[in-house]
């Protein structure tokens, strides 16, 4: 994939988009100092250049009674990889779903509202074939959430 050229003003742009999703391009303009024409025409481009692939709302998982949130690694067997995934894409309880290179084949961010739902998710998981092993890692706090530029 080619990298995007984008200057400093744009990552101010996007940082902003992504503090605030909703923020008019006056308010992006004040911030960046330049017209709202001009922060349009800029957003205009980063949504063309597939910088900007979606506007969305980050949901507090918490908030609306899932109070388990685990950040689970899954390991398959090398020719059941991409049925495994096809399985769980289809799963309501996964949120996030990559296939990884690091100690684990795919990555699945799950939201459970109890332990037991949890525990019953996890069983599941390990019954779908091709998976090897389920490696669940239960968030305890977050320290960071910025996922911008």
């Amino acid at each position: 994939m080619k990298r995007a050229q984008v200057d400093e003003v744009d990552r101010v742009i996007i940082r902003e988009l992504s503090r605030n999703s909703r923020a008019t391009y006056k308010e992006i303009a004040g911030v960046v100092e330049l017209t709202d024409v001009a922060v349009m025409k800029r957003v205009k481009k980063l949504e063309r250049i597939g910088v900007i692939k979606k506007y969305t709302v980050i949901i507090d998982p918490r908030a609306l009674g899932y109070e388990y949130i685990s950040f689970t690694g899954i390991n398959a067997r090398p020719e059941k990889l991409f049925d495994v995934v096809e399985v769980l894409k289809s799963r309501d309880y996964v949120k996030y779903l990559a296939l990884t290179g690091g100690d684990h084949d795919i990555l699945a961010v799950i939201w459970a509202s109890t332990r037991e739902e949890l525990e019953n998710i996890y069983r599941e998981i390990d019954q779908i074939d091709g998976v090897v092993a389920v490696y669940p890692m239960i968030l305890a706090t977050t320290i960071k959430d910025e996922f911008y530029v």
